[in-house]
């Protein structure tokens, strides 16, 4: 057994920065926050194998294209044998047809499996369910972000689920404040300001509060609408910026351009919380109704916004119970008298923001951090008590794995020794 694996060692599978998109930030606040609790995280990252990571937990590399790649950092961590493997899973985030390639690694790998999924998709195709339930079967624990994943995995996936535990999506852990004083931090005094943020690219209906707009600017001349965020890189790459320029052309269009502000670059966690302090009313106007996690509306409900959002199945959750304003999807309309009642009423729009950021204690870097480690150490306990010749070995048979499938393999390119 290797030295890391006398310790508590978890070793991250996933994008990781600086790649930039929500998965790869995610495991990074991840590691931070579990390793404050006495994990040693390490990272294998998935890329096109042309990053350059500055950051020394890195210790191998999975190049996305390259399927024999998927199989070797299996084994180099069956050498290892570090305490866990965090699998962070996303449908495309890895080779072939959605990303089905994963499956070779988790097929030989020999140490402890958990999963997180990010996306559960209400109405899969075949091959999104034949895919997560081998990650599912495979896996000694599975990591869901509401109570609603659970529900999707038993009903519509038809799996067991005694093994799926939900631990929220994490955040930043910032005081309540006074949205003015940040405002004149960032010189938006006498703004109303109403804010979106992350990588755009289409289906995020940005478009529909832009349009929104032309029924709130002649109530509320003030407001302001961020746009907070670059294109994604992969979007950028296959379309250019075509989708930026037709927001760009919409404000124009609508006369707009006082009360629309695009803030085009990929925002440091620093430069996010001061916008989202300066943010009256936080809105995901996003069109899928089966998103079933959002790092951005997490991240609005802990700095203590008002949120108006879509009712995809996340936003349901996190804002039920008088925790934000629902409204329909792919309605212009209904967004405007949203925004106009926030906006006309301080205390209705304060108690929005009081109740967002009391329920989001639970959802800080810390105490996520702490709830991960916790889970980790009584599954991997239960794990190595139990002899299990592979995780997911004590699964209902209806859902086997096909067998090992791993044959002797050359070594992959190392990033930095760790055995």
């Amino acid at each position: 057994m290797s030295r890391l694996a006398q310790g508590r060692t978890v070793v991250f599978v996933s994008t990781y920065p600086p790649v930039q998109c929500g998965i790869a930030t995610f495991t990074r606040d991840l590691a931070n926050a579990v390793e404050l609790h006495g994990w040693t995280p390490l990272v294998i990252p998935v890329d096109k194998g042309d990053v350059d990571y500055a950051d020394q937990r890195v210790i191998w590399r999975i190049r996305k294209e390259r399927v024999e790649d998927y199989e070797q950092a299996a084994h180099f961590l069956n050498r290892l044998q570090p305490t866990a493997v965090s699998l962070q899973h996303e449908f495309g985030l890895f080779a072939g047809e959605m990303g089905e390639e994963v499956l070779r690694f988790v097929r030989a790998l020999r140490v402890p499996l958990f999963v997180t999924l990010h996306t559960i998709e209400p109405q899969p195709r075949d091959i999104m369910k034949r895919i997560l339930r081998e990650l599912v079967t495979h896996a000694q624990g599975v990591m869901v972000m509401s109570h609603t994943a659970i529900r999707l995995l038993k009903l519509v996936y038809h799996m067991p689920t005694h093994h799926v535990h939900m631990i929220p999506h994490g955040a930043p852990d910032v005081p309540f404040s006074s949205t003015e004083v940040a405002k004149s931090k960032l010189g938006l005094e006498g703004r109303k300001i109403v804010s979106t943020f992350g990588l755009i690219s289409r289906g995020k209906g940005i478009e529909d509060v832009i349009t929104a707009l032309q029924d709130v600017v002649p109530h509320h001349p003030d407001v302001l609408y961020l746009i907070l965020g670059q294109t994604h890189p992969n979007v950028r790459a296959y379309e250019g910026e075509s989708y930026r320029e037709s927001l760009m052309a919409l404000v124009e269009q609508l006369g707009l351009q006082s009360n629309v502000r695009f803030v085009n670059s990929y925002l440091t966690q620093e430069a996010l919380l001061r916008y989202l302090a300066a943010t009256d009313i936080y809105i995901t106007p996003y069109p899928n109704p089966g998103q079933i996690s959002s790092g951005t509306l997490t991240y609005a409900l802990a700095c203590g916004c008002a949120v108006v959002s879509t009712p995809y199945l996340y936003a349901q959750e996190l804002l039920a119970d008088g925790r934000g304003v629902l409204v329909p999807f792919r309605n212009p309309k209904a967004i405007a008298e949203a925004l106009n009642r926030l906006l006309s009423d301080d205390a209705y729009r304060e108690g929005l923001r009081r109740k967002a950021y009391q329920y989001s204690r639970h959802t800080t870097w810390t105490s996520v951090g702490a709830q991960f480690g916790l889970w980790l150490s009584r599954a991997t306990m239960a794990y190595y008590a139990t002899e299990m010749p592979y995780p997911g070995h004590y699964l209902s048979p209806a859902f086997a794995p096909g067998g090992d499938t791993a044959q002797p393999v050359t070594t992959p390119e190392r990033l930095s020794d760790a055995v």
